[in-house]
């Protein structure tokens, strides 16, 4: 696992980074993501300010982060009840 140094631009700044190999494409996906999106609130919402356009990015972020994970919550529970009603099943089917 060797690391490489990058740079990543993101809002007209570079900044340097020492990334696994293997995450590089990654990391430069995610950059590309982020100055899409960037450019989205400019475009759309005609905001100039760089620091607010990168609020409103992280702001969204946050917002899909935790849908994300309430989605997760709410299938690992779906789960558990069904693995549940397929032991209830079971024990009945070895009474």
């Amino acid at each position: 696992m060797s690391e490489l140094s990058i740079k990543i631009r993101i809002a007209e700044r570079e900044y340097p980074m020492r990334v696994k190999e293997e995450e590089e494409e990654r990391i430069r996906a995610v950059g590309k993501i982020l100055n899409e999106r960037l450019r989205f609130y400019k475009d759309q919402f005609g905001i100039q300010d760089k620091q607010d356009l990168l609020a409103m990015v992280a702001f969204e972020t946050m917002a899909e982060k935790v849908k994300l994970e309430d989605e997760h919550s709410s299938h690992v529970s779906q789960v558990d009840q069904q693995l549940n009603l397929l032991d209830d099943l079971l024990s009945a089917v070895n009474k």
